[in-house]
């Protein structure tokens, strides 16, 4: 099973139920939604001409569409790059600005540039790759889709997030923030991703949601232990075994 696959692995069961609710834009998506999303978003790029094994810059904030552009191209069977202003063919970004990349992709609609939304259509990528290279954050080591989804199973046996959980998700860390929310959404949780998180925010958001786990850098996680209702987990966890 490869790494996007195993993300997506919950969906079947969850269908309806939310995924990800992203703080900052009012955002709730569904176990479906988010399958839906990435399939068709994979068959946009493909009718873009993404190639098995081309690199696409994706440089959004943690979030709903962090995870869809993501695992879309993983599963076009692209090579995620998430650090840098890589020279690139194709670049998600959030809003337009110059690039070395032929065609830039904006979530946010910016005039002159392609709109996240139009990747949406008819076609769809079924199956992704059986195997191989799926993200970079240096352009350097490539992360393939067996070391991605063989970490996420060694973070499983160490940390228990069930399909009950809601993870609040207090991460400004891009890849921190997306294995955090890889780990979630392979275990059926619903994750709220906060922005600027600070400490009162975190409580409050909590409470909001009824979060049962907060994801957190060190010292914000720290300031958050004690609170007898939540979990509480050091961001680095999510990372530690991939040596980076």
């Amino acid at each position: 099973m490869t790494w996007t696959e195993l993300v997506m692995s919950a969906a079947p069961g969850r269908g309806d139920r939310p995924a990800v609710t992203d703080v900052r834009t009012g955002e709730v998506l569904t176990y479906a939604t988010f399958v839906k999303r990435v399939t068709h978003v994979a068959g946009g790029l493909r009718r873009r001409g993404l190639r098995y094994g081309e690199r696409v810059l994706v440089d959004l904030p943690p979030g709903a569409a962090m995870a869809c552009a993501v695992h879309a191209v993983a599963w076009a069977g692209g090579v995620v790059v998430m650090g840098g202003r890589a020279a690139t063919r194709l670049a998600i970004l959030q809003r337009g600005r110059d690039m070395e990349a032929q065609e830039v992709i904006t979530y946010e609609p910016t005039p002159g540039f392609t709109r996240f939304i139009d990747l949406f259509g008819d076609h769809t990528v079924e199956f992704g790759p059986l195997a191989g290279p799926a993200l970079t954050l240096d352009g350097d080591r490539v992360l393939t889709h067996e070391e991605l989804a063989g970490d996420l199973r060694r973070v499983a046996g160490r940390m228990v997030i069930g399909k009950d959980d809601v993870v609040l998700l207090a991460v400004t860390d891009r890849f921190k923030a997306l294995r955090a929310m890889d780990m979630a959404l392979t275990s059926g949780a619903h994750v709220i991703v906060a922005h600027d998180p600070t400490l009162i925010g975190c409580r409050v958001l909590a409470g909001e949601h009824n979060a049962t786990l907060v994801v957190a850098p060190y010292d914000l996680a720290r300031r958050l232990l004690g609170d007898p209702l939540l979990r509480v987990i050091d961001e680095r966890a999510f990372v530690s075994s991939l040596a980076l």
